[in-house]
């Protein structure tokens, strides 16, 4: 007897709309104004005079089904039961009366859930996958998040900075981090190093030629067995390579290394969005606290925050005093690899199959 298959329905992102506090569901559309009555609390209010409080709390980013359970036991106890997660993995809960909020704060930070990260704050440190999840990192993305953090958890629980401070951390050059005030990327030193034994059974080839940016991958023939080789000349060690074919191995504890950028921003709010630009390179990848890259993370912070104006975003702040008087206030050494004297982008991007000049 045949049985008939069950519909998939759980494709696809689901509905928000049940899921929301019901204040937030009755009013969309609906609210009049709003303020911050502290570091980590928002308070909206609607036309008809309907409050409603967001305390948010930061996380350890990555986290555990244990630690879920137990955020959403304090929201079923001192929440009224709804909580919803940001981008940064920061977590918010939502209560309808003023009362609630002291007590719920009181909890968090007793559990070690600092409160934070609104207004001219330093926000959660967004950040890739790591060597958690992705199948290309140089390091650990998650734990520079945490010894970062654990610097500047101040500055997350006060909102003392001229304007929001965003930064991210990249587990890989290539860098699905994104930009930020402050970022910390993977920077590769050197292409990667091919194990030709492995190559042929392990690796799919035309997929790995395939997957190079700028056309720097070709089949050969090495000790009689049919493997990859690499123009050194066109590499620009993305280690886009290495995920289908791991024995092109591009991590070392000598190539991998670290690297800081700054001035980057998605918003359009009173200057257009920004690239970030690079300001420190060649910093070791020293897990488990990187201590030499939350020194110069701190560096910049303290600069900005002594020097910058309110609501001057980092890259508004640079592009007004210069980058000769950033270095000098950031106390960074300024080198010749920060001039941007490369003339090879024209020839190797030429080669790619996504551009063409």
């Amino acid at each position: 007897m045949s049985q008939e298959h069950r519909v998939a329905v759980e494709s696809g992102v689901p509905d928000p709309i049940p899921l929301m506090h019901p204040v937030l569901r009755e009013n969309r559309g609906n609210w009049k104004w709003h303020d911050r009555p502290r570091p980590g609390v928002l308070h909206h209010v609607t036309h008809d005079g309907v409050e409603v409080w967001t305390v948010k709390a930061g996380t350890p980013r990555q986290l555990d089904v244990h630690t879920i359970r137990h955020l959403c036991d304090i929201a079923d106890e001192y929440a009224e039961g709804h909580v919803r997660f940001t981008s940064r993995s920061n977590i918010e809960y939502m209560v309808s009366a003023e009362d609630m909020v002291d007590p719920l704060i009181a909890k968090l930070e007793s559990e070690g859930y600092p409160v934070g990260g609104t207004g001219n704050s330093i926000t959660m440190i967004a950040h890739t996958q790591g060597w958690l999840h992705c199948d290309i990192p140089g390091t650990d993305a998650s734990g520079v998040v945490k010894s970062l953090m654990d610097e500047l958890y101040h500055d997350f629980t006060h909102e003392e900075m001229p304007n929001r401070v965003k930064i991210t951390t990249s587990c890989c050059q290539i860098n699905c981090g994104g930009q930020g005030d402050i970022a910390i990327n993977v920077q590769y030193t050197k292409p990667p190093v091919i194990n030709h034994d492995l190559v042929a059974a392990t690796c799919e080839r035309p997929s790995v030629v395939a997957r190079c940016p700028v056309a720097a991958i070709r089949p050969a023939l090495v000790n009689g067995k049919p493997s990859l080789e690499i123009d050194e000349k066109k590499c620009v060690c993305c280690g886009a390579c290495y995920p289908p074919c791991p024995p092109m191995q591009i991590n070392s504890a000598e190539s991998t290394r670290l690297a800081v950028w700054v001035g980057g921003k998605h918003s359009s709010t009173r200057t257009k969005p920004s690239f970030h630009k690079l300001v420190a390179a060649g910093l070791p990848n020293n897990a488990p606290r990187w201590p030499e890259v939350a020194e110069v993370v701190k560096k910049i912070l303290k600069a900005y925050k002594e020097d910058g104006r309110a609501w001057e975003r980092m890259s508004e702040w640079i592009d007004r005093i210069g980058w000769p008087r950033f270095f000098e206030l950031t106390d960074l050494p300024f080198t010749k690899y920060h001039i941007e004297d490369w003339q090879g982008d024209r020839h190797s991007l030429n080669a790619s199959t996504q551009v063409h000049f």
